[in-house]
């Protein structure tokens, strides 16, 4: 009977998960658009495009290390009332949809909005320095360059998560309580 409870809350997630990824694709590459189109510092676009990589390795970091912590150090520390361990043990419960959420909606989006951001960068690069080949030198190196980063920062932080899942996961949970706090009027009311 649980079981079937599990399956139905998983098919209520894929529906919802792919609309909020449709949603938020359309924001976040609109804003970036928005904010690239008004900018025209090289320095500036470059520091954008390293804030959204930076922003897909660390929640891919975040959903690896809920897939693969350990609940009861978590519990241990809820128990004793450790700052962002009950936020910790609600997050491993949930790995799948936190790591569904973290490595596939947030990663894959910034990966389409950091290539985007790289095809402007790059045709900003072509109109300032205007070479026969550039485009297509310039188009393959920073892509490769993009690419490779991304990669290898997700495998630096996939190994982070993995070794010290537990220790992500609790400043994650810390990070959340201060969110909260912070923004109160969004959390939802409480039971009594």
């Amino acid at each position: 009977m649980k079981k079937q409870k599990r399956n139905r809350r998983g098919n209520h997630w894929v529906p919802l998960i792919t609309v909020w990824t449709f949603i938020l694709a359309i924001v976040l590459g609109f804003i970036a658009r928005i904010i690239l189109s008004a900018i025209y510092s090289l320095a500036v676009s470059f520091l954008i495009l390293a804030m959204v990589i930076l922003l897909g390795i660390v929640f891919d970091m975040i959903g690896t290390a809920a897939a693969a912590a350990d609940p009861a150090p978590l519990n241990a520390k809820a128990a004793r009332k450790v700052d962002g361990a009950r936020r910790g043990v609600y997050l491993v419960q949930h790995a799948d949809q936190v790591a569904n959420f973290c490595n596939d909606v947030v990663g894959d989006i910034s990966g389409i909005v950091s290539g985007t951001l790289a095809a402007i960068i790059v045709m900003r690069l072509i109109t300032a320095w205007p070479y026969r080949q550039a485009e297509l030198y310039a188009g393959i190196i920073f892509t490769a360059l993009v690419a490779a980063i991304t990669v290898g920062g997700k495998a630096w932080g996939k190994t982070l998560a993995i070794s010290h899942s537990t220790e992500v996961i609790l400043l994650v949970g810390k990070i959340l309580n201060r969110l909260e706090k912070a923004f109160f009027w969004l959390a939802p009311k409480k039971r009594r």
